[in-house]
């Protein structure tokens, strides 16, 4: 499901359409947001690199992580830094959000960071913001008709500058630009009302929740009992997501994460069913196939109503006269006509039940049955 996510980021939008855009969020309870987004941007960064995806960029616009957490990211993945400058651009609003170390000259980024980021100096103007992660967009793709991914790897960082409003208005001018492929976002649901979430689930296409794996170890007294259950929420949680179609139907998905030193695994849920189903499957095991002697077995029933005939002509009465009042009647019925000599071919014989009646078939509907 993780990979549906990532092939959909991967294919974009339509020409017309507005880019697909997901929220990924999480909370205090089982706060694995931020390591699905790196899967997720690991990648996408990997479908630009091999030229599968429609967008030919990638901006990062980082708030929670310096762009130096990022390239060691890609590093650790197996990305090529190399040639990172010609496909991806890290937007740096975590270093000097209000611009208050503008006059410092070391602002602790490395010198490859520093050749993939620029600095945002002021992250309460949203209009210069969306101008910088257009200008370094097509920075990266050029003039053409190319298209870029957009990535926020905190959205909640966002409000804490500027309104809910203009933030929910530029995710929304960022989803409707032409060159923009698609964009994703990182939020974290329990630091914010109802309604900005809303907004934001709103604005989105897919939306991915991270939710403890025990819910019911939270709320309670700690024992030994639900220690166990507070530490696999730790460890594990549960992955929902949610595809909203064009014809406008929802489809929900679920699956399991597990988060370790490597990174985070994605394991698929089964459900109800197929759990009985598969516990039921050794206890029921059968041969489809039936062997010679239980095929004679099988031909030797006799089956309900079936014409037995024993050995002579099946006689069918056709309702309308007797059967020995005429032996060519019989024959009719039987369905042994004798062909003409004469003319070397065969005849069909059809007797009405009354000249006012119109002509129909003679076939009886229940020929099947011994009554």
């Amino acid at each position: 499901m993780a990979d549906t996510i990532c092939r959909t980021l991967r294919d974009g939008g339509l020409e017309g359409e507005h880019a697909p855009a997901l929220t990924i969020k999480d909370s205090k309870a089982s706060p694995f947001g931020f390591d699905v987004f790196n899967y997720v941007l690991t990648q996408l960064s990997n479908y630009i690199l091999a030229g599968k995806s429609q967008s030919r960029g990638l901006v990062v616009v980082a708030y929670c992580r310096s762009p130096s957490f990022y390239v060691d990211l890609l590093k650790r993945r197996g990305i090529d830094i190399a040639s990172s400058h010609d496909w991806i651009h890290i937007l740096d609003c975590y270093t000097d959000p209000l611009g208050w170390k503008n006059r410092l000259i070391d602002k602790d980024i490395s010198q490859e960071a520093s050749s993939l980021s620029s600095f945002c100096q002021d992250v309460r103007n949203l209009d210069k913001l969306y101008s910088l992660i257009i200008e370094q967009g097509k920075g990266l793709i050029g003039q053409g008709k190319d298209r870029f991914s957009v990535a926020i790897d905190s959205v909640s960082e966002m409000v804490r500058h500027a309104s809910i409003s203009s933030v929910a208005g530029i995710l929304s001018n960022l989803r409707s630009h032409d060159q923009v492929s698609s964009i994703f976002w990182l939020l974290h649901s329990d630091l914010h009302e109802i309604k900005f979430t809303s907004v934001l689930e709103y604005l989105s296409s897919m939306v991915a929740s991270v939710e403890p794996f025990n819910q019911a170890a939270f709320g309670q007294r700690v024992d030994l009992e639900n220690l166990s259950m507070l530490e696999q929420n730790f460890r594990k949680g549960k992955f929902h997501v949610r595809f909203k179609r064009r014809n406008g139907r929802v489809r929900v998905m679920c699956e399991e994460i597990l988060v370790e030193l490597a990174g985070i695994k994605f394991t698929p849920v089964l459900s109800e069913d197929e759990i009985i189903n598969q516990r039921l499957l050794p206890k029921v095991q059968f041969n489809l196939q039936l062997s010679e002697e239980e095929r004679n077995e099988r031909a030797k029933v006799v089956l309900p109503f079936e014409h037995q005939g024993n050995g002579k002509p099946i006689q069918i009465y056709d309702g309308r006269r007797s059967l020995g009042e005429n032996k060519e009647e019989a024959l009719v019925s039987t369905g042994k006509l004798q062909p003409d000599e004469d003319s070397g071919k065969g005849q069909i014989i059809y007797f009405r039940d009354s000249d006012d009646e119109m002509p129909d078939s003679d076939e009886d509907p229940d020929d099947d049955l011994d009554i």
